[in-house]
């Protein structure tokens, strides 16, 4: 049986055994396509990716994006999680092209920044889109119950709202960090209440934090994924900055034309998996013109898989 190699990285964060997990298959090209899907139920991490060659002449890869249920058009730590990967192979040499990737994926081309540390990947930091926001949700009662919390735990003033930067998620404020560690997804009511919407994967955020550096703390539960809880959900935090800052939501909010607001998320602590994202939300007023997610990745593991 032909064996291909595979590598597994923790993304979003410095140190072993945080972050959010992820396999990435650099020579993809012989692999079946059919078996994308079924090679990413088998390692069962959050997200698999698979390198191709470009279509894009402008472009130095493409990259598939599956979950063990789905493939993605987009997503944050896969992207940066397999640009890691490939610079740290010696696939992908950032001081030949201005430390900037292009990466083919569904949604088009991504430009990822590369910083080097002593020849070695640093932080690695990917263009989002910037966010499309709604509908909101009105079922506030119902949406605190199928989190396992009262109504009482959301936070007043800032509604329940759909957002999007190539996958859409159910963005819901908390008032508390007690809240966000105590919310459990309930699935017979979250079958009923979102299952079958677009925006069916619930991200939960509150301004209360762990670390005193942090600016939001955040959950994700995505069973419609295959991913009953995600420990960092890069392509999420691009429109949870533009959440924070479109409802005022940040503790310090910055005054119009500050040019760039940096945030901070925490996320993965209820699983033991700690997470840091880096948001950078450029503004033009009130307007958001840009978006970057970014953070750091950890090499652990190598491997073959026979197919």
């Amino acid at each position: 049986m032909p064996g291909f190699s595979y590598h597994v990285v923790d993304v979003f964060t410095d140190r072993p055994f945080g972050g959010n997990p992820l396999a990435v298959f650099p020579d993809a090209l012989e692999i079946p396509p059919t078996l994308y899907q079924s090679i990413a139920r088998e390692l069962n991490l959050s997200e698999t990716t698979f390198v191709l060659p470009a279509a894009d002449p402008a472009c130095h890869c493409k990259v598939r994006i599956f979950t063990p249920a789905r493939e993605l058009p987009t997503a944050g730590h896969p992207t940066i999680g397999t640009a890691f990967v490939l610079t740290r192979e010696g696939r992908f040499d950032p001081a030949a092209s201005g430390g900037v990737m292009r990466m083919e994926q569904e949604v088009g081309t991504v430009p990822i920044a590369i910083e080097t540390v002593d020849g070695a990947p640093g932080r690695i930091t990917m263009e989002q889109a910037v966010p499309r926001f709604g509908p909101e949700d009105p079922r506030r009662a119902e949406i605190a119950a199928m989190l396992s919390l009262e109504q009482a735990d959301l936070l007043d003033g800032v509604p329940i709202e759909a957002a999007s930067a190539g996958v859409p998620f159910l963005y819901v404020p908390l008032r508390s960090l007690d809240a966000a560690r105590r919310a459990v997804l309930r699935m017979d009511l979250w079958s009923s209440l979102l299952a079958h919407r677009e925006a069916s994967s619930p991200f939960l955020l509150t301004t209360e934090t762990e670390s005193p550096n942090a600016t939001v703390h955040a959950r994700m539960f995505g069973p419609a994924l295959g991913v009953p809880e995600d420990p960092a959900t890069g392509i999420a935090s691009g429109p949870l900055g533009g959440f924070l800052l479109r409802h005022g939501m940040l503790r310090n909010q910055p005054p119009r034309n500050t040019g760039e607001v940096v945030i901070l998320s925490e996320q993965g602590l209820e699983m033991g998996r700690p997470s840091s994202i880096e948001i950078r939300i450029a503004m033009d007023g009130d307007t958001v013109t840009g978006v970057r997610v970014g953070g750091h990745s950890v090499y652990m593991a190598s491997g073959t898989m026979h197919l």
